[in-house]
């Protein structure tokens, strides 16, 4: 079981990368390019990533015909969807918490790249507590 404190560690190596492709690309490109090099820094600092995980919707145990698309999951537990756009939405955030939901992850990150300065433009979002019971 992850703890709290391991998934604040991984939460700060994902921002400080974040940063890093900001820094460099600056604001205004499409998402895929922000993910396709938020991805490698993430994989030159050490931790396990996926892209466009496909995450199917079950209902009362049955798997219907719909599936949303996961831009980052990071470690198998956390869970980033970027965003390249003026402002973040309420449907953007509502974007995320159906897939924690869904996927029943405890963290995911919305970071939007089309920002000044990026800490202006990342959302956290808990699904449940993230120490175990």
């Amino acid at each position: 079981m992850k703890t709290e404190s391991w998934y604040n560690a991984i939460t700060s190596r994902i921002i400080k990368s974040a940063i890093d492709v900001h820094k460099e690309l600056g604001p205004g490109l499409m998402e895929s390019v922000y993910q396709v090099c938020l991805r490698r820094v993430l994989q030159e600092e050490g931790l396990g990533v996926k892209t466009d995980v496909i995450l199917p919707v079950c209902f009362k145990g049955e798997v219907l015909n719909k599936d949303f698309v996961i831009d980052l999951l990071i470690e198998d537990e956390i869970i980033l969807e970027l965003k390249s756009v003026e402002i973040i939405l309420p449907v953007h955030e509502a974007q995320l918490v159906t897939y924690l939901k869904l996927s029943n992850k405890k963290l995911g990150l919305l970071i939007n790249f089309n920002v000044v300065l990026l800490k202006e433009g990342i959302r956290r979002r808990i699904n449940g507590k993230l120490n175990p019971v």
